[in-house]
């Protein structure tokens, strides 16, 4: 039983390890994606759909947000 739950510990750690690393991944491309958009000085005309629209000011944001 006991090598049981040291399995069982050892594979909680790698799946911990293992979704931290993802999510570190994920993060660093979210914030490379929002650099490149805001480097890009391009301007984004406006749709009429509804949802998320990159903007001038969300633009000057992201410019004003990286570190």
């Amino acid at each position: 039983m006991k090598k049981d739950k040291q399995l069982k510990d050892q594979d909680r750690r790698e799946f911990i390890k293992k979704s931290t690393l993802i999510g570190a991944g994920v993060a660093a491309s979210t914030l490379a994606t929002a650099e490149v958009i805001a480097d890009s000085g391009e301007t984004v005309e406006p749709t009429r759909s509804k949802g998320y629209h990159v903007t001038q000011h969300v633009l000057d944001y992201y410019k004003s947000a990286s570190v």
